[in-house]
This record gives structure tokens, sequence and C-alpha cells, in this order.
């Protein structure tokens, strides 16, 4: 090609890539963690399909559930990667979040304590570690000292953030337990910390990684329709994690630090069996979180908003990717 020719080939490319990025609406979307049910969102970056729904994603760990929570309700974020438990706590001190999608319908923690406590009943008037006040690691705690006869009341709870600090912490004793996932729950064991109660393993529904907005969001138009555009990114990075496991684990390599190819194949085995294809939300699992906070409403329309879930399927979206994917 011509000097000339290739200068200018060159030149409206460039303008055609910034045209583009100038064309995508930025969009902040925030993990508690970086664990393996953010997979799904690392997969629709990978994969280029937020890109492709005109949205410049960024994902921002908020070292927190409730955190994060806070964050979306005071507007710092357009997604919150949250439990529908900081959406029931936010929601009924007046604030108006909705859980939309669901990343995982189980409980996914083990329940780990500190060197010398070997039964649960050690942990009365003992300090619990968990992320944030109302997140999942603070309300499943109850799941485990109700096989121990205790009561919230026989603890304390002490706020840690992200999993590497609560890990850090139980192994110092400077906590007498904590709730670990994956790939945390793998790092614990490897290191030898005792397991009082594995809740992951007896998959108890539960709404434990939701995709939460606000409902103002749900309302607006504009906001509306990139939360669908999303959702459907979104949607599509999960199928494409799991039917390609070699990208999902190069994906998980890249965005879970510190790991080994045997921590690899645990996260990503634990997501495939307990992702939800279609983000779809437990009914059964709003139900057992509901158990936890009496005293409020217990409308799921309150706490849970599936409108542009349903509309993404009435739309023959899900049918296109079960084509495309062979599912």
């Amino acid at each position: 090609m011509h000097p000339k020719k290739l200068a200018f080939v060159i030149f409206a490319l460039t303008i055609l890539q910034a045209t583009s990025a100038a064309a995508q609406q930025e969009f902040k979307a925030g993990i508690s963690d970086p664990v393996n049910t953010v997979l799904a969102w690392w997969m629709g970056e990978a994969g280029g399909f937020y890109g492709a729904q005109g949205l410049k994603v960024s994902i921002l760990n908020m070292e927190g559930g409730s955190r994060g929570a806070a964050a979306l309700r005071d507007g710092s974020l357009d997604v919150m990667h949250v439990g529908l438990s900081s959406v029931i706590r936010i929601n009924r001190a007046g604030g108006d979040l909705r859980l939309i999608g669901s990343l995982s319908n189980v409980v996914r923690f083990t329940f780990f304590s500190a060197p010398g406590v070997k039964t649960g009943t050690e942990l009365k008037d003992g300090v619990i570690g968990v992320s944030t006040a109302g997140s999942e690691s603070d309300t499943t705690v109850n799941l485990a000292l109700e096989r121990f006869g205790l009561k919230r009341s026989d603890v304390t709870f002490k706020d840690l953030g992200g999993g590497p600090a609560r890990l850090a912490a139980v192994k110092a004793g400077e906590v007498k337990a904590t709730m670990l996932n994956e790939p945390f729950n793998t790092f614990a064991r490897e290191q030898g910390v005792n397991v009082l109660v594995d809740l992951a393993a007896e998959q108890t529904p539960w709404l434990f990684s939701g995709i939460t907005v606000r409902k103002s969001s749900l309302a607006n138009a504009r906001e509306r329709e990139n939360l669908k555009r999303f959702l459907k990114a979104t949607i599509e990075g999960n199928y494409l994690a799991l039917t390609n496991a070699a990208r999902a684990k190069a994906v998980l390599t890249k965005e879970l630090h510190n790991t080994t190819p045997r921590i690899i194949d645990i996260a990503y085995d634990d997501f495939v069996k307990q992702s939800p294809l279609n983000i779809e939300p437990s009914q059964k699992g709003a139900e057992n979180i509901l158990a936890q906070f009496p005293g409020g409403s217990t409308r799921m329309e309150d706490y849970i908003d599936t409108s542009l879930l349903d509309e993404i399927k009435r739309e023959g979206f899900i049918a296109e990717l079960e084509r495309k994917y062979n599912r």
C-alpha cells in the first residue's frame, strides 16, 4: 500500500476507535472482594461483551458488601455485586435498592476458627470477624451460631474488610472465627486453619451474590437501558465462563492474585457448580435471608426486581445465547 494511503487508513482507524470509545457509557461496578462469584463480570470484560453493549465498565473493589451497597445508595456506583442481606438492611433504614440478578443462589462460606478454638461453644463472648456489618459474611454467621446453641448476643462482631484481612485476623487469633469463600477458603485449608462449619457444602439456598442497583435507576429510561445492556453482557460472560474452562481459568489466574493452578481449579469447579446460568434469583434463597431479618417488610418486591431479566428473556436474547454456546 502507498505510504500516504497507509497513513490515511491508520488515521481513519484511530479516529474510529476514539469515536467508539467516546460513545461508550462510563459504568461503575463495585465488588466486595476479588472472589470467584465475580467471574461472569470478568469474563464479560475479557470477552468484550460490555464494550459491544456500548459500556465502558470499571470494576472497583469496595472491600465489603455493605460498604459497597452504601456507595451504591449514595450514587458512587451504578451497580454493586452484593447479597440480599445488605439490600434488606439498607432499605429498612430508608434506602431504596433492588437486586436485579444473582450470581450465586447458595451460601458459599466456610466458617473458620482461630488457633485453639476447636468447638463452636468456645465462641461465646468472643469476636467474630466480618467484612462489614450486614453483609453476607455477617448474616450467615447466624446459621453457624444456631448449630452451637448460640445467639448473636453471645458474641461481638468486628468489621475487617475483605477475605485477605479476615484470613490474617483469624490465623493471628485477633478474632475467634470468620467466614471465608473461594479462593480464601482453600487458602485457609492449605494453611491448616480449623473448620468449624462448612456451610458451602450444605448448598443452603441464599441470595449470596446479587447484582444490585438503585430503584431510581430502573425508573430512569437511560439508566435502565444501560443496566439492561450490563445484564446482557454479564449473562454472556457467564455462558462463556461455563463453556470455556481454559479461558475462564486464565481470567481467574489474572484476577485472583497469589494463587496456584490447584486453587484456580478449585475456584473454577466451585463456580461451575454454584452459578445460575441465566443469573435468575432464587425465591427460596430470598426467603431464607428474610427470615434472618424479622420485624420489617417481607414483600419480595421491596428488595428484588426481575423486570429487566424478564425483558431480556422475552426479547429472545437467552435463546440466542443457548444456540451460540450450545447450552
